[in-house]
């Protein structure tokens, strides 16, 4: 069994966002499974994924809203702890993540399903128990949703990457607006997450001038001086602002094409900090 276990868990964590709950349920098929009478079951591993698939998209339409100060933004991950069971090619791009909290749960397991494991639409259909016409047309949806996003694309090098994570945490230290505005494109759109303990600033900002004004503010009074340290998460840079041995703050940035900074997801909730500590 524990050779299925890590395309569940990150089958499980692409539809639902959540390392912790993608765990608990896929450990709920594997116990029913391993109750069931095995013997009118063809293929074990097909069986493991359609319903853990299913399991889901169930409990995302359970936890379709979420209350928590701020805007709920999926739990980060990185590839270098331990714990972390998922594989990493197979896993979303922490944006695609925010992305897909447009779609509907059925919408966001066969884009899925077809993007990040190459299914068919015959075999989404099976997993799905829909037609192959009702795939199609939901891949459709999803697809003009997400602008045609490309499922996990490198945007720009790993040494510019740590170039431009530098100019940022050193703008950011400075409280320096027009050198933080000067890493931002002009529509760059800010998210934090402050989760049900943490009351964050605001939900959402949007605008060069504005965002580099909020960010300037929240390092002033929260940051100040703590310690920071560079990460990849989800195959996007990182800053991690900690207070003694805990996460305090992460940010996790997307890049253009150039390197210019367009989205910020700023995590305050403790609850989704702690794995990456």
């Amino acid at each position: 069994m524990q050779e299925h276990y890590k395309k569940l868990l990150t089958y499980a964590y692409n539809i639902t966002g959540s390392y912790e709950d993608s765990q608990d349920l896929v450990q709920d098929v594997i116990e029913k499974y391993i109750s069931l009478d095995q013997s009118e079951i063809r293929n074990e591993a097909n069986f493991l994924i359609k319903s853990t698939v299913n399991h889901a998209i169930n409990f995302k339409n359970r936890h379709r809203k979420k209350m928590v100060y701020g805007e709920w933004l999926p739990e980060p991950l990185s590839f270098e702890n331990a714990e972390n069971k998922l594989i990493k090619e197979q896993t979303s791009r922490y944006t695609l993540l925010v992305l897909l909290e447009k779609l509907n749960a059925r919408e966001r397991a066969v884009y899925i399903l077809k993007e990040a494991f190459d299914y068919s639409h015959q075999e989404i259909a099976e997993t799905l128990d829909i037609s192959v016409e009702n795939s199609r047309k939901l891949l459709s949806r999803a697809g003009k949703q997400l602008q045609n996003i490309k499922y996990n694309p490198d945007t720009v090098s790993l040494p510019a990457e740590t170039d431009i994570l530098h100019q940022y945490q050193q703008a950011l230290s400075e409280g320096n607006i027009p050198k933080i505005e000067e890493l931002l494109i002009d529509d760059i759109r800010l998210s934090a997450d402050g989760g049900k303990r943490i009351r964050v600033i605001k939900a959402v900002e949007v605008g060069k001038s504005a965002t580099a004004q909020l960010l300037a503010y929240v390092q002033q009074q929260f940051l100040g001086n703590r310690p920071h340290t560079f990460h990849r998460f989800n195959h996007q840079p990182a800053i991690c602002f900690w207070q003694g041995d805990r996460i305090y703050n992460c940010h996790i940035l997307e890049l253009d094409s150039s390197g210019m900074i367009r989205e910020i997801y700023s995590i305050v909730d403790p609850e989704k900090l702690k794995r990456l500590q």
